[in-house]
């Protein structure tokens, strides 16, 4: 009997340590997350893969992975770094690895639904939307963004709405619906959350002009002269490429 204690507490000795070690990693890799930049990111990544070596069925770990890679890739691109197309293509292939293990192990949560979808947009920007389309991963990522709509539209401060928004507005013909992007677009307006998102405004402001019409294009330069003042230089860019479409 003493000899089956014992051995119940030396397994729960070794267990122990190793649950809170990764439990740390995530912590730890929070604190970096939040703090923002690349360099932060790719600190992030690491710790949540350590944390994944030690449990690869957590949850947590997972999607919070998927979403530090879709935010390097998403930085990378819009800091222009040397290479950032090859860097989208990585990360947001990696991005949706973590995000498919989320979304096998929680599906009826919200959070890996919408970074496998994310990363497929940041994959999409590395690799191209066709090259996308062609294996396949326009289903997968409306279904996701879809899932997280119908589990919670106001995740991430309404990002399945904005999501979904963009989703219908850069598909190619035909699979475009310039309609049912204005939609979502319209219902994130509505929202708290809009006057305030700059990347928001550009994409409605961008699918106004495409749109055209003497009112839209009136609201779209609205948008635009909001964002040329704005201390992103990306913004400020952007901006500039849509003014000359007015």
């Amino acid at each position: 009997m003493w000899s089956v204690f014992c051995c119940l507490c030396t397994f729960f000795v070794i267990l122990l340590p190793s649950g809170l070690m990764a439990a740390d990693y995530v912590a730890e890799a929070d604190k970096l997350f939040d703090q923002g930049g690349l360099d932060n990111y790719s600190k992030a990544i690491e710790l949540y893969q350590k944390a994944l070596a030690e449990n690869p069925n957590s949850y947590e770990a997972n999607w919070k992975c998927a979403r530090a890679y879709r935010e390097y890739g998403d930085d990378a691109k819009k800091q222009k770094v040397v290479g950032w197309k090859n860097i989208c293509a990585e990360y947001g292939k990696e991005g949706m690895k973590y995000a498919s293990k989320a979304i096998e192990l929680e599906p009826e949560k919200p959070d890996g639904h919408y970074y496998y979808g994310l990363s497929v947009g940041i994959y999409s920007d590395g690799v191209s939307v066709f090259t996308a389309l062609k294996e396949g991963l326009k289903d997968k990522t409306q279904s996701s963004f879809e899932k997280t709509y119908s589990i919670d539209k106001m995740y991430k401060e309404g990002g399945p709405m904005l999501s979904l928004g963009r989703f219908w507005a850069v598909l190619p013909w035909p699979l475009r619906n310039r309609k049912k992007s204005l939609n979502y677009y319209r219902e994130y307006q509505a929202t708290e959350y809009f006057a305030t998102n700059t990347e928001a405004q550009l994409f409605l402001a961008e699918l106004l002009i495409q749109m055209g019409g003497k009112e839209r294009k009136t609201e779209a330069k609205g948008f635009v002269e909001k964002a040329l003042q704005s201390d992103d230089q990306y913004f400020i860019d952007w901006a500039n490429e849509l003014n000359a479409k007015l």
